[in-house]
């Protein structure tokens, strides 16, 4: 077995808001190497978890036994141009893969604001982008090499194994160590980036023709205002007006992560300006518009830590639960520093996906590391709640399995391929129990 550590140091996520340490750490070279620490676990009566980049702001990737790292391991790398697919190793991040896909003119369909994530996190949790036509990440899956909690080693695709594809593509890990996955691309694209600010009201008000009219939309609320800052994301023929050095530098790295953290520092320090500071955030964003390398328009550095709460919810709902929110916001006994993040994905057929079976409209809260949130984030979650809204798998919610059994028609489902790849739960954890069930 390659790479097996008997002593560890403690782990902690991107966030710092959770923290803990294994029994050892696994770093598999190859899968025959998962393979057999996964059956190894099993025969000890022990459990794996794998961690990835430690973007997920909830316990999913914790480890109260094993953790494993699969930043070592080998797999080949197989780009079909003509296909439009690419296999790659599961711990790949996908930053190395938009570039894997650049250098052969090739593209994902769609990408969320960071690219720190491994492959596997990303399709696990469910992340997604924005953009009417496009499901989250795991949507562009076509294929899957999966070690089960047995050890068996499962091709799974739509021809082969297809309920495992179909519970693995979001699945928590839950099924267990995904060691490859095969994608589909899209020919390489540019994208033609405008960002300008509005009036929540008028935006909402024309939400459909806003929607309808561009491939990519998201707007960012800014707390005690009525402003919002909107960005759309449209394919254009060519890069034809790049953001300068300068200006990419003073926007996305100089105010949007130096002078915000330190906004954030101040609020924190002295919540009273808190409001003043959203203020002021709100007014000081100028409008732009520029194009660029479609993964390098949908990515931007996040260097400003805080925790966050994201549901998907029927797009319908959105305007209510806004409204709602802009109660929950004034009312709160402490203040909110971070902007209230918007974004649009289309339906799929994925059994744990948040989008399953309906167009969602996703309402992100946010708030600065060391500042209180949790009045806030369960307050939110009792209007998405009702509202039918689905927690993002990554981030931070209190729901347990019996709520969400109801909210997903095939969790039953999802629960029997379980208990058949993975009968003795090598691959669980506390939080997966609270979440999933025993």
């Amino acid at each position: 077995m390659a790479g097996t550590a008997p002593l560890t140091p403690g782990w902690s996520n991107w966030a710092g808001n959770q923290r803990g340490s294994a029994t050892a750490i696994l770093r598999p070279g190859s899968p025959t190497d998962v393979a057999e620490a996964v059956r190894s676990t099993a025969a000890a009566g022990g459990r794996i978890r794998v961690t990835g980049s430690g973007h997920s702001f909830t316990a999913v990737a914790l480890a109260d036994d094993r953790r494993m790292d699969l930043s070592d391991l080998a797999t080949m790398v197989s780009v079909d141009v003509a296909q439009r697919l690419v296999t790659v190793p599961a711990g790949m991040t996908l930053h190395a893969l938009n570039g894997l896909l650049a250098r052969h003119g090739l593209a994902l369909p769609n990408l969320g604001d960071i690219d720190a994530q491994t492959v596997a996190g990303a399709i696990s949790t469910g992340t997604h982008g924005t953009g009417a036509a496009y499901g989250c990440l795991s949507t562009f899956v076509e294929a899957i090499t999966l070690v089960t909690g047995t050890g068996e080693v499962l091709r799974c695709s739509a021809d082969e194994h297809p309920d495992v594809l179909a519970a693995a593509q979001v699945s928590l890990g839950a099924l267990g160590v995904l060691v490859e996955v095969t994608l589909r691309c899209v020919d390489a694209f540019v994208l033609h980036a405008h960002e300008r600010p509005a009036e929540l009201a008028d935006v909402l008000g024309d939400l459909p023709a806003l929607i309808g009219g561009h491939d990519h939309v998201e707007f960012y609320w800014f707390p005690y205002t009525t402003r919002v800052q909107v960005k759309t994301n449209d394919q254009v023929p060519a890069n034809d007006r790049p953001l300068s050095r300068w200006r990419g530098w003073l926007d996305d790295d100089f105010l949007a992560n130096t002078v915000f953290a330190g906004a954030c520092r101040l609020g924190r320090a002295v919540p009273a300006l808190a409001p003043g500071i959203s203020a002021v955030s709100a007014r000081a964003l100028t409008e732009r518009r520029y194009t660029g390398r479609s993964d390098r328009v949908f990515c931007t550095p996040r260097r400003v830590r805080f925790v966050e709460m994201e549901y998907g919810l029927p797009r319908e709902a959105l305007p209510e639960a806004l409204a709602a929110l802009q109660r929950i916001v004034d009312g709160l006994p402490f203040k909110v520093l971070f902007p209230v993040e918007v974004r649009f994905t289309a339906a799929d057929d994925i059994w744990l996906s948040h989008g399953y079976g309906r167009d969602n409209a996703y309402i992100a809260v946010h708030q600065y590391v060391g500042m209180p949130y949790e009045p806030y984030f369960r307050a939110f979650e009792e209007v998405a709640t009702g509202l039918g809204g689905r927690p993002h798998w990554g981030k931070l919610h209190y729901r347990d399995a019996a709520s969400l059994a109801a909210a997903y028609p095939r969790f039953a489902d999802f629960q029997a391929v379980r208990d058949r790849l993975d009968p003795h739960r090598v691959f669980s954890n506390p939080h997966l129990t609270h979440v999933l069930g025993a």
